[in-house]
């Protein structure tokens, strides 16, 4: 629910905001699209699953819940990797140069982000690797355990973690590490913290809510990355069912954080809720205002 509205509201400014949105603030909507489509695509057939004690569906649902999961999961860690880089880019560049990521640009590389998540979570379904069911029994994923039983495995799972995990998260890692060395020198120059332009200031801002993304998705996922990690080498037996099911919940709550963060950081993005607030409020009344109008008798009884 939080995930759904929360991210529902940043599509909504986004559309509302749609020709005075900056060039790199296309890839916080796509965060928000990968984080909504996860929700939707997965997250009622896993609740669906855990009241059920079992999985439901076969073979079938099985795979398609692994592949939504991998296609939005490798779609959000290469938009925070391409956030990231792009950061670094404007900070690092002067005010001439940063001018040059334009909005043709991003969506070229939000286009590359998703074909590039597709074509990984396509992979296992034409016979590079597998998908199967989470130990806990009521969520799939990928086939960790088959990393020593094949060398198909073997190569998948190694490819994978190192091109779709170790190298985003070192590259978001030193990127943000360039700026902090950058913004920290910039700082040193100016003795007098009055005298820091307003530019700097929100470029300061801007720089810490997507290290705070970041780090929120990584955080999250860390958990999960473990305990997959251990059952790569170990038999998925070794662990009890809660090990392994309260790291994959953890994973899949980083989805309802972002817009959290937005809303503190961003004056814009709170004067939007609130406009959405307001309308959605005002829509309500108006409609109630109607039917107490249309039946009388009823708003009698419910008074």
């Amino acid at each position: 629910i939080l995930t759904i509205l929360g991210n529902s509201a940043v599509l909504a400014t986004a559309v509302r905001r749609l020709s005075l949105l900056k060039p790199p603030e296309l890839l916080t909507v796509n965060l928000a699209v990968a984080d909504i489509g996860m929700a939707l695509s997965m997250y009622p057939l896993a609740i669906a699953s855990a009241w059920n004690h079992a999985w439901l569906g076969g073979d079938a649902s099985c795979v398609y819940y692994a592949l939504m999961g991998f296609l939005f999961g490798v779609c959000s860690m290469m938009t925070l990797c391409a956030m990231a880089v792009i950061r670094f880019l404007v900070t690092n560049s002067p005010k001439s140069n940063s001018n040059k990521i334009t909005k043709n640009t991003v969506c070229f590389l939000i286009a590359f982000i998703w074909l590039y998540s597709l074509l990984w979570s396509i992979l296992p379904l034409v016979g590079w690797g597998y998908y199967g069911p989470e130990p806990f029994g009521i969520s799939c994923t990928i086939a960790w355990s088959k990393f020593h039983n094949s060398s198909n495995g073997f190569s998948f799972i190694l490819s994978m973690f190192l091109l779709c995990t170790v190298l985003p998260a070192l590259t978001i890692v030193a990127c943000y590490l360039g700026i902090a060395w950058k913004v920290h020198k910039a700082y040193q120059e100016i003795q007098n913290i009055d005298r820091i332009p307003n530019a700097a200031k929100l470029e300061k801002k801007l720089t810490l809510m997507a290290v705070l993304i970041s780090v929120g998705f990584l955080s999250s996922w860390t958990p999960y990355a473990a305990t997959s990690f251990w059952s790569i080498f170990n038999s998925s037996d070794s662990l009890q069912p809660v090990v392994t099911l309260l790291p994959c919940l953890f994973a899949k709550s980083s989805t309802a954080y972002n817009p959290f963060i937005y809303y503190v950081f961003s004056k814009t993005f709170r004067c939007e809720v609130r406009k959405l607030q307001f309308c959605c409020a005002w829509r309500v009344h108006y409609f109630s205002s109607d039917n107490s109008m249309e039946n009388p008798v009823s708003t009698m009884w419910s008074g």
